[in-house]
């Protein structure tokens, strides 16, 4: 299903569904991990793809864009990413220190932001919380 709805995303760009577009997709969809784009491009090197090093950078963009992939934060080693297609929706914890990223999720946070929302009359469709902080393994070093 990503690769269906990339592919009518691309369509609407008036661009094509290049082969290494589809192994950039492929290769994001193959595990459900956190990432940054010069991983993903060596994985893809590794795994034997031609892709440069630009068209995954662009094509990462244009996951993005299509809302299959989301930037989920940014440290001091580049941007990290995750595909969403398919998975319900989580909140992450980012170490500072050695940038480990933990996924929650709350049931009292969203009741609290749908509540905000209403108080403020306002219409929420999406929301991002990232809190950054120190994972018990850098706190006891």
């Amino acid at each position: 299903m990503p690769r269906e709805i990339f592919q009518r995303f691309l369509i609407e760009k008036r661009l094509k569904l290049t082969k290494e577009r589809i192994e950039v997709l492929n290769e994001v969809f193959s595990a459900h991990d956190h990432f940054g784009p010069e991983q993903l491009y060596l994985r893809l090197r590794n795994a034997g793809s031609k892709a440069s090093r630009a068209s995954v950078y662009r094509t990462l963009n244009l996951l993005v864009e299509s809302g299959l992939v989301e930037k989920i934060t940014r440290t001091d080693k580049g941007s990290v990413y995750e595909h969403t297609y398919g998975h319900t929706h989580h909140d992450h914890m980012v170490c500072s220190i050695c940038n480990r990223i933990v996924e929650f999720y709350s049931e009292y946070l969203e009741q609290l932001q749908d509540e905000i929302c209403k108080k403020h009359k306002f219409s929420g469709v999406s929301h991002s919380l990232e809190i950054k902080g120190y994972c018990e393994t850098c706190r006891k070093q």
